[in-house]
């Protein structure tokens, strides 16, 4: 709900996450700047929230995933780990469980990555380890093979409009009490 923007998006995964239907793999595909890393990981806070309001925010996995300090979502660099070894080894340490609902898995920069490790990925994408969700984020989505592409639900960001941004701000403004004047933005 605090997305500014993404409208769109934020109905399908929201829905998603309450109807426990879950795809396996997920691309979040975008410009620079438009919430995709920050989307991945409100998903992956969602999905291993403990309160029932999900994300709440507050509780001890929530918090552990927004600080980057949980052990059950992994954020990775694909543009300095795209490597078919790099992939062999995170596939690898999904073998085990941590506890949580769900291993998430953020590549980000997964255009970067090579075809080999594309290739390494595409059978875990089809048969992957127990409640595991991986969730490719890129500016270039025309980068990604074809084979893994169709094995995954796209989602396409959107620049936030204008309209969005000074609401958000607004929001921001009263939330903090602010003093402001919305009609100068």
């Amino acid at each position: 709900a605090d997305v500014a923007g993404q409208k769109a998006v934020r109905a399908v995964l929201n829905a998603m996450v309450n109807n426990h239907e879950i795809p396996t793999g997920l691309l979040f595909a975008g410009e620079r700047g438009t919430g995709k890393t920050t989307m991945g990981r409100i998903l992956a806070a969602a999905l291993n929230c403990e309160a029932t309001a999900r994300p709440c925010g507050h509780c001890p996995s929530c918090k552990a995933t927004f600080s980057g300090a949980s052990l059950t979502v992994l954020e990775v660099d694909a543009a300095s780990n795209g490597t078919a070894a790099d992939i062999r080894r995170l596939m690898d340490s999904l073998r085990y469980t941590v506890g949580g609902n769900y291993r998430v898995v953020l590549l980000d920069e997964a255009h970067s990555m090579s075809n080999a490790a594309f290739n390494a990925i595409l059978k875990d994408l089809e048969e992957p380890p127990a409640q595991t969700v991986f969730v490719l984020l890129t500016t270039e989505p025309h980068k990604i093979p074809d084979t893994v592409r169709s094995r995954l639900m796209y989602f396409e960001f959107k620049p936030i409009s204008d309209q969005d941004l000074i609401g958000r701000l607004e929001y921001i403004a009263a939330a903090e009490q602010l003093p402001h004047e919305p009609d100068l933005w």
